[in-house]
């Protein structure tokens, strides 16, 4: 099986709580086909600074059917440097969820290339705030 493009993505929370709006969410870019969760891990860091990482499949009371049963198997690719690099941007008596996820919406046009004998060159997310940034400078100076 060959991926398309993974990324890597954290978010930190106010609580060890996360809406069911989120799980929503991330159904609908599942069932959509927009990308394959390989992967989700929440860390907690407690009152005291100790981190500890729980498995999406260790916990009861998550929709297992967002993870992909075909790539359940691929392991390694969230390291625990990783977590613990992340860990040391929250805050104590705080709560993060990591999520490794392919992008499939990318995987054909990444075959297109491929197969035009094209080579990736350069490819970078830009923060929403450098974007908003951008947006507020052109802005202002069109008035």
């Amino acid at each position: 099986m060959s991926l398309g493009p993974v990324e890597m993505l954290c978010i930190k929370f106010p609580s060890n709580f996360i809406k069911d709006e989120i799980a929503s969410a991330l159904k609908a870019l599942v069932e959509n086909k927009t990308i394959r969760i390989i992967d989700i891990l929440f860390i907690k860091k407690s009152e005291s600074g100790e981190v500890t990482m729980t498995e999406m499949d260790q916990m009861e009371d998550v929709d297992h059917s967002l993870l992909d049963p075909i790539i359940a198997d691929i392991s390694g690719l969230i390291s625990e440097e990783d977590v613990q690099m992340l860990s040391q941007s929250l805050c104590n008596d705080s709560f993060a969820a990591l999520m490794l996820f392919e992008n499939i919406w990318a995987t054909s046009f990444r075959d297109a290339v491929v197969n035009s004998n094209g080579e990736l060159l350069f490819s970078e997310r830009i923060p929403k705030s450098v974007i908003d940034e951008v947006m507020a400078e052109q802005s202002q100076a069109a008035v």
